[in-house]
């Protein structure tokens, strides 16, 4: 990946992906609600910035469980995206199950519109979006 840093905090350095055209999203460390919802907002903003259709949402390096975020992502923050212009979502897996229960929680319940595809290899997960 031809990463370009474009947003680092603690837990979420968001980084353009210039050989992909793609935000790419690498969380870090524990997650709560707050964390995450800062995050997607933040995500949002890049993304109208940036002008892409793709992110590529690794959660490898997370824990913790954040199933007020991942509601609010379902039903807020994903139709949000949407509109921005997001179509394709790549969301790779925390190995740590309290985040992957979270994670499952935000697509299982998301009627935006966006195609969302879940992984537990980042490789699997760049592939697939790649071929969108």
């Amino acid at each position: 990946m031809a990463l370009h840093t474009l947003y680092d905090a603690p837990t979420l350095t968001i980084s353009y992906d210039y050989a992909n055209d793609w935000l790419y999203l690498d969380w870090h460390g524990a997650l709560d609600d707050e964390s995450v919802m800062t995050g997607a907002l933040k995500l949002l903003e890049l993304l109208k910035q940036q002008n892409c259709s793709k992110v590529l949402n690794d959660n490898t390096r997370i824990t913790g469980l954040w199933a007020d975020a991942a509601k609010w992502g379902s039903d807020v923050f994903f139709p949000m995206l949407y509109e921005a212009g997001c179509r394709y979502f790549s969301w790779v897996y925390s190995p740590e199950r309290y985040s992957q229960l979270s994670a499952q929680l935000a697509v299982q319940h998301t009627t935006a519109g966006i195609t969302i595809m879940t992984f537990q290899s980042l490789d699997t997960a760049t592939e697939w979006l790649q071929r969108m």
